[in-house]
């Protein structure tokens, strides 16, 4: 086990324990949050389902622009910092949301927080890690956030359980774990220094993507196609509970897909250093 994790700079694992608690915060929630939109607020599915595809598509073009700002200012720290924290700030707003408006908002600015951490946060791993063990790094970051993934629905339904299915006192509780994690990232990483050679430009031009050549482009078509089939996990959650399953323990639904995650994401990031990229994609 020691020569597995062999050569792994200390600051990956500090991006670890960031993600782990961010995820055991947002997990706790979002495991929950369907469940608390119908059963509570009153939501219809078609509700929940536009919730969380406005949400994960806002994510996901804010990614795209912070990554590029990130290569531009060439400070990955201060984005990430600001994007985790206006996700640990946003997650009292579910506990206050008196109906599904303020849910939306909450949700919209917590994925606008998770896209803008993102692409620094992978900047700042590639930074760290020395370049023969990128992809053991990733792999443990991604590990570590997929176990927080996991213990955030375990803590979930233990509260559940506890509290005689108090949503809102679940959430409070999951405010705490996202400011651990900001704290930890303000004060656990030192960004490293990077060399400024070449005048910086603005690089939001349309030039730009004709630099991008056609293996980008069939890798974004086929992860687009991949993404086509996938659905929000918060059907799954309102299918468990249509099934007949407790409240307090559909959170378990998140925990069996998140364990299976984190058990595969490091031993495939250390393969991905051993063997083509285009091979291991295709397995």
């Amino acid at each position: 086990m020691k020569r597995l994790f062999e050569g792994i700079p200390s600051g990956i694992w500090v991006l670890g324990f960031v993600s782990m608690l961010m995820d055991i915060s947002s997990e706790m929630i979002h495991s929950l949050l369907p469940l608390f939109m119908v059963t509570t607020l009153g939501a219809s599915t078609v509700a929940v389902g536009l919730v969380e595809g406005l949400a994960e598509s806002l994510a996901l073009v804010v990614k795209v622009f912070s990554g590029t700002l990130s290569d531009y200012l060439g400070r990955r720290k201060g984005l990430a910092v600001f994007g985790y924290a206006l996700g640990a700030f946003t997650k009292p707003l579910f506990a206050l949301a008196p109906g599904v408006g303020m849910v939306l908002t909450a949700r919209l600015l917590d994925r606008v927080g998770k896209g803008v951490r993102g692409a620094p946060r992978d900047a700042l791993v590639a930074d760290i890690a020395p370049p023969q063990l990128r992809g053991a790094a990733f792999g443990l970051r991604q590990s570590l956030d997929t176990v927080g993934a996991f213990i955030g629905p375990l803590v979930a339904v233990g509260l559940m359980l506890l509290w005689a299915n108090d949503f809102r006192a679940v959430f409070w509780v999951a405010v705490i774990p996202g400011l651990m994690a900001v704290a930890l990232l303000v004060f656990g990483i030192q960004e490293p220094g990077r060399r400024h050679t070449e005048t910086k430009t603005n690089p939001i031009q349309r030039h730009n993507l004709r630099r991008l050549d056609s293996a980008y482009w069939w890798v974004v078509g086929i992860g687009s196609v991949f993404t086509l089939a996938r659905f929000s996990e918060a059907f799954l959650v309102l299918r468990a509970e249509e099934g007949g399953m407790p409240i307090a323990y559909i959170p378990l639904v998140m925990v069996a897909m998140n364990l299976v995650y984190a058990a595969s994401a490091y031993p495939f990031g250390k393969l991905s250093d051993a063997m083509s990229h285009t091979k291991l994609l295709v397995l």
